[in-house]
């Protein structure tokens, strides 16, 4: 119910920003058949997603089931990939920092390591 009364909400802003747009009105029934389509048609999209991962065995819905979701849609398949591409982009440069970062913790630790094994046969040989 929730859910629902927020996508009337959102739906409501958006034309209330087209109305002032285009200078023209939108009345309550018509917002609110508006919301019950987008609503009704957010239910189908996520019927359809599950309904593509579980065809390819899969419990989790990836970005390719919303790509193939979209397929019909030439500049949201467009826009999506874009995304896709970019956050896959994104997650590639942190995995980087991060096997950087403890490349290089390793390395500190190895040169410690070293720096106190030739401390000790100095030690030693003075001994």
């Amino acid at each position: 119910q929730r859910l629902k009364a927020a996508v009337h909400y959102t739906v409501g802003c958006l034309c209330q920003d087209v109305a002032e747009d285009k200078a023209m009105q939108f009345s309550k029934q018509t917002i609110a058949a508006i919301s019950e389509i987008t609503f009704r048609q957010c239910e189908t999209f996520a019927k359809d997603l599950e309904m593509f991962a579980r065809h390819a065995k899969r419990s989790t819905v990836t970005t390719e089931d919303v790509k193939l979701l979209a397929r019909r849609s030439n500049s949201l398949l467009k826009y999506i990939t874009q995304k896709s591409e970019e956050l896959a982009a994104s997650n590639m440069e942190q995995k980087e920092k991060k096997k950087n970062k403890s490349s290089a913790a390793k390395g500190r630790r190895i040169s410690e390591e070293q720096e106190a094994a030739v401390t000790e046969r100095e030690d030693s040989s003075m001994a």
